[in-house]
């Protein structure tokens, strides 16, 4: 990265979070998930992708008013067909399926980001939506009132369908091997703050797949930003900081985090151990 593109980053961060800072009801949840995408690539445009997004719901009300005695049916084909968002399935694992810009330029991304775009539409549209931050795949719930009543659906943006509660419970059978039940638990509305924490682990997750560990940590770092409690990833974090050979620190994180009665002490306990042998040879 550049000198100026470092500086529009940082820029970038420090805008998420003043963002995040306020109560989660009042965070913006796609400015703040184009902050995530300028920090990634300074040369994002996050204005411009703002207002793409206005005027895609606008065009999303439109399509909806016209066809408003079934509404969420008219918007899942004004999202799917109309404007042809749909899951990246050739390349999951790409990190810019992370990223809310390249979503919206390329009608391709991750469960997650594609839940993001629906739900922003879709509020424009008038159609109340909720993420669900179902175990391993994000999903929406939508709800809207027409000629019929008030209709609620749960819809799956990266598969583009609605699905039931029976398509959920195959879901988990297929994570869990069929030991975990459904429950409402599973189903609930997940806040901003979780939806933006989602983004950025996966974020963290292909980049320490790949050993981009400053790009790692800069993600894990602001999911901290999110819920400064969030103990895993202060692990993650003095795990990335060893990585980068920035021992103190790491030593520091991993010890904080074995104070707080960590289930997983003794493989920390471990990585203390590694850590003060890499030191004692820099000595």
């Amino acid at each position: 990265m550049t000198p100026a593109g470092k500086l529009k980053a940082a820029e970038a961060r420090r805008r998420f979070e003043n963002l995040v800072a306020q109560p989660d009801a009042a965070i913006d949840l796609a400015h703040a998930a184009l902050l995530v995408a300028a920090e990634e690539k300074p040369e994002t445009d996050v204005e411009h992708y703002r207002a793409r997004l206005f005027e895609l719901g606008l065009a999303a009300r439109a399509y909806v008013a016209a066809r408003s005695w079934q509404p969420i049916d008219a918007f899942n084909e004004f999202v799917f067909r109309e404007l042809g968002f749909a899951g990246n399935q050739g390349s999951y694992y790409d990190p810019r399926n992370s990223l809310l810009s390249y979503v919206i330029d390329e009608r391709r991304g991750i469960p997650i980001t594609l839940s993001l775009v629906y739900i922003e539409l879709g509020r424009r549209a008038g159609i109340e939506v909720d993420g669900v931050g179902f175990p391993g795949h994000f999903v929406v719930r939508a709800r809207a009132d027409s000629a019929r009543g008030t209709e609620t659906q749960l819809v799956d943006p990266f598969n583009r369908r609605t699905i039931d509660e029976d398509d959920c419970q195959q879901l988990l059978d297929g994570l869990y091997g069929g030991q975990i039940a459904l429950m409402q638990e599973h189903l609930r509305a997940a806040t901003n703050r979780e939806i933006l924490a989602r983004i950025l682990r996966n974020l963290k997750a292909v980049y320490a797949q790949t050993n981009r560990h400053r790009r790692a940590l800069a993600a894990v770092d602001r999911v901290i930003v999110l819920d400064p409690e969030a103990r895993d990833e202060r692990r993650d974090r003095g795990a990335l900081l060893a990585q980068l050979g920035r021992y103190g620190e790491a030593l520091s994180e991993l010890e904080t985090y074995l104070a707080r009665a960590a289930s997983d002490a003794d493989a920390v306990r471990e990585q203390l151990k590694k850590i003060r042998a890499q030191m004692s040879m820099l000595n």
